[in-house]
């Protein structure tokens, strides 16, 4: 699954989502969620259901953010929210196999056990527990939510990131051993595109696939820091042979430009090739 960038737009926002499409997100979430007042939820479904089944229909993969398993909106949103077509849902604050289970049982039950899951890690017990919830059955893709984790902690957000980093290295530690592809915290200042692009580079070097977008403006932005550029792939193929050459003389370990190289290095190399497909777009993975 590749998820360099999921952009989000609220379900009770027509004027946003018919323009959701334009950006070339690698997905798209109408926001069911925190986006849609409670009094509005059965307009967000119907917009999400008409306007989402429209840009899937042309080709825009498209995902449905839930209200959390267990809220008195869940069963209705997987009901009536779901458009034809759509990709996924993007599933709230999980923090307990059992929620997985009641969500795995209601997409059976609708008739959608197709849909990609994105479950949102965003709580100290869904951190704590990420191994696990990462690599329940239904789950192909998660996310680190970090303003909801802030306020479960009781912490205080800084601009550093410090506050967050143990836990995005979880999340992103359980990703890889759950194989399923992870996605970084929102960037809230959705003007600043050098912050978005330092965290996005954080995020990468973590073991990130992508991050969650809140803003067309973003979405170059992650594509650019989640894709191996011409000359990484470029060099990354030079060390690769290089290396192989070495095998071959029998010697594992080779020296490039200072660096030694051996073979924890040359995994890395090879991640940027197979990551680096014919227009440079990577495959997300775990």
């Amino acid at each position: 699954m590749r998820l360099r960038s999921l952009l989000f737009a609220p379900a009770v926002r027509p004027d946003l989502i018919s323009k959701l499409g334009r950006p070339g997100a690698d997905g798209v979430v109408i926001d069911c969620e925190d986006a849609t007042p409670a009094h509005l939820k059965a307009d967000g479904r119907a917009n999400a259901r008409t306007l989402g089944g429209e840009l899937a229909a042309s080709g825009v993969s498209v995902f449905v953010r839930v209200n959390g398993v267990g809220t008195s909106w869940f069963d209705d949103d997987i009901a009536h929210a779901i458009p034809e077509g759509a990709r996924g849902i993007v599933v709230p604050m999980v923090e307990r196999p059992t929620q997985l289970g009641h969500l795995a049982a209601a997409l059976e039950q609708a008739g959608r056990r197709d849909l990609d899951v994105v479950a949102g890690l965003e709580t100290a017990s869904g951190v704590a527990d990420a191994r696990s919830l990462l690599s329940h059955p239904v789950v192909t893709a998660g996310y680190f939510g970090a303003e909801d984790f802030i306020a479960d902690m009781g912490g205080v957000r800084t601009r550093s990131n410090n506050e967050v980093l143990h836990a995005r290295s979880e999340v992103a530690l359980a990703g890889r051993l759950a194989s399923v592809p992870v996605l970084d915290q929102v960037v809230v200042e959705f003007r600043d595109a050098e912050r978005f692009t330092h965290e996005a580079a954080e995020a990468r070097a973590l073991g990130y696939a992508g991050k969650l977008c809140i803003h067309p403006g973003q979405v170059a932005l992650a594509h650019a820091a989640f894709t191996p550029t011409p000359e990484e792939a470029a060099a990354a193929r030079a060390l690769i042979a290089q290396y192989e050459a070495a095998e071959r003389d029998g010697s594992g370990v080779i020296v490039v430009e200072g660096r030694m190289i051996d073979g924890p290095l040359v995994v890395q190399a090879r991640r940027v090739v197979a990551s680096a497909g014919a227009d440079g777009a990577p495959e997300a993975g775990g």
